[in-house]
Formats: C-alpha cells, structure tokens, sequence
C-alpha cells in the first residue's frame, strides 16, 4: 500500500551518472527547481544529503520520490533485486569505448589479444561492480566479434578497495562523481599496463582520451563506433532514465512534468550545441576540449529520452549478459519494467507548452 501521505510530496530527488544527460542540463539550467517551486516541492541532488544510505540510492534506488538517469547496471540490479523502480526513458550515448594497449606491445587489432593479459578490475567492496562488468562486456563482445572467445585470453584480476561513492562535500544540485573520482577511475587497470602486468585495458567514458594521451597508448578496438553496434551494447549504450514505482503509480503528474524538462533540455542541446559542449564538459569533469573525442557529432541528437524497440532490445540483450555472467542474481523481463505513460505524458505538456512559450516572446 502507498504512504498515506505520498499525495503530498514536499521533496523529489534526482542523480546521474558523469555521463552527458538532458537531466544534467535541465539541472543546470534551474528548470526542474522552478518547475516543482510553485507547489512548494523541493527537488534535490542525493549529493544533498549527508547521509550515505541516502547516497547509495544512486546504485540501489532506494530513496523514495527519486529519478535517476545513468548507466544500466546499478537499475538493472536493483530491479532483479526486487527494488521498486521503473523505466521511463532510455538514451544510447555515443561516448568512448575502447580497448587500448602500449605502443610496442604488438597488438594492433583485436585479433592480436589472442595469448594476451587483459586488465579486469574488481571492486571488493561494492554490490554492483558495474566497472568490472562493462570491462568484461566490452572485451568478450569485442573478442567475439572476431571469431575469439574468453579461451583465447588471460584476464588479469585487479582488486581495487575504495569505494564508487567518496566523501564529496554536500551539494544541493551536483553530481556524485566530482573530477578527483573520475580521474581515478581507471588508475588499477592504468598501473597494470604500465607495470607490464597486463598487455591492454579496456575504458570507457570522458576519461577515455585523455586517458589514451597519458599513455600514448594505441587503440585497439574502437568499440564505440564498431561496424556491428551490438558489440558497443554496455553500461552508457543504452543509458537508463528511471523513477521510484511508487512515485510513478500515485503521482504520475509530477514525473510527467520532470521528464517534460527533461524533454525540454534534449531540445535546447539540440539548438545550442556550444553550450551545451561547456555543461557537458563539467558534467563529466573534463575539460571542454575533450568533449568532441569523448563524445561523437551525433550526441546532441541522442539526448532525448525515448523507448524506441531497438533501445529496448539493447537494454535485454545488456540485462542477459548481466545476469549469465552473475552480475545479477534474478532474471526479469525488460518488457514489464518500462512504463511508456510518462514519457508520452510528458511529451503532450511540452506541446501544449510551446504555444505559450512562443506567445510570450
């Protein structure tokens, strides 16, 4: 049964992933916070709360009233763990993927791994190692697409200790993932390769090609724009937009009206790239001159949230491999976990809205 008081909602919550996001934007922009303003509702980043339960909402969605838009592993989790969580969007980010290796090492392609140490980190202390998952997707399906299997490597085990969540100072509207953790995110993998423990590292995200100067490291496999895109399927591809069920069930209107500013920051990305380059850039914590690299030409035509079958069809075919590699522990249908009500909801206020908005110029 719902809370008694859950029709009078005074707080809604947000996070997302350092990734490129309308949310990020909408966020940025203050347009949330003066959407729910007028009903006294105040809208908050998890990062607000000092709490660390309420901060690991991020990755188990556990905090009533809350949105999240970011990679799929932490959703797909809590949602096989029988967390109440709902997907109203889905986005397929265009960001860097690939797997790399030392100049000299002689591995130019990805048939040159076969013999090879690749690098696989493993967080000891984490439910979900959504990292250690999305560095195995990316090597089998990059392995696979050659005709190579897991057989034909040797994966180099990194335990790594500290914690996706730091100790970020409180924040009412920033992310949980500030620059220092975005930098070190690939340091186990990073050492390894330097160290001659391992012949090549998968990576992923804005870090990426900085990542590749640091090291001057050769590209083996671009995976992000591989000629098959079921191989670039991981954590980013698709990105998930999901909201408490609770929340969806009693009041839809309020995530209708969420997601319509979410609607409303795809299109402005859409008609002011340069600026959106620069909230990207601090979005992700690099520096705006990453960002084309980063992120291919075709992102600020993928910000939008939709529920397109072949988005729907990536996010079973990620959710498969999640739960066959024992990432998860109960397997579920995608089909019943998406909710296409709100979104389309939303999508009418922004119609209705833009005769309005056009009125008032």
């Amino acid at each position: 049964m719902p809370s008694p008081d859950i029709s009078r909602i005074d707080r809604l919550w947000y996070t997302r992933c350092p990734v490129p996001s309308a949310s990020g934007i909408a966020i940025h922009h203050g347009w949330i916070d003066a959407e729910f303003a007028p009903d006294g509702i105040a809208v908050s980043s998890l990062r607000a709360s000092p709490s660390r339960a309420v901060r690991e909402s991020h990755f188990n969605h556990r905090q009533a009233n809350s949105f999240r838009q970011g990679g799929n592993a932490p959703p797909i989790w809590s949602r096989s763990e029988g967390q109440d969580v709902v997907v109203v969007g889905l986005t397929w980010l265009p960001q860097y993927q690939a797997i790399l290796a030392l100049p000299g090492a002689g591995i130019r392609d990805v048939r040159d791994l076969k013999g090879k140490r690749l690098a696989l980190p493993r967080r000891v202390n984490e439910k979900i190692d959504f990292w250690r998952a999305s560095a195995l997707q990316g090597y089998l399906q990059s392995l696979a697409a050659a005709g190579l299997g897991a057989d034909d490597v040797s994966f180099i085990d990194l335990p790594v200790e500290a914690p996706y969540i730091g100790d970020q100072a409180a924040s009412s509207s920033g992310p949980l993932f500030d620059a220092r953790q975005t930098a070190s995110q690939s340091r186990a993998e990073a050492l390894a390769l330097i160290r001659g423990q391992a012949d090549a590292l998968y990576v992923y995200g804005a870090h990426g090609p900085a990542l590749r100067e640091f090291l001057g490291a050769d590209i083996v496999v671009d995976i992000g724009h591989h000629a098959d895109r079921r191989v670039a399927i991981n954590n980013g591809t698709p990105n998930v937009l999901s909201v408490s069920g609770e929340l969806v069930r009693t009041r839809p209107d309020l995530v209708a009206r969420y997601l319509a500013q979410v609607l409303r920051a795809a299109q402005w990305a859409r008609e002011h790239r340069a600026e959106a380059a620069g909230i990207i850039a601090r979005e992700v914590s690099v520096v705006e001159e990453w960002v084309p690299e980063a992120f291919d030409a075709s992102l600020y035509e993928n910000l939008e949230p939709s529920l397109d079958p072949d988005l729907i069809a990536a996010l079973s075919i990620r959710k498969d491999f999640l739960h066959r590699h024992g990432f998860i522990r109960h397997d579920f249908s995608v089909d019943d976990w998406i909710d296409p009500a709100p979104l389309a909801q939303a999508r009418e206020l922004l119609r209705r809205a833009e005769p309005l908005a056009a009125a008032g110029r």
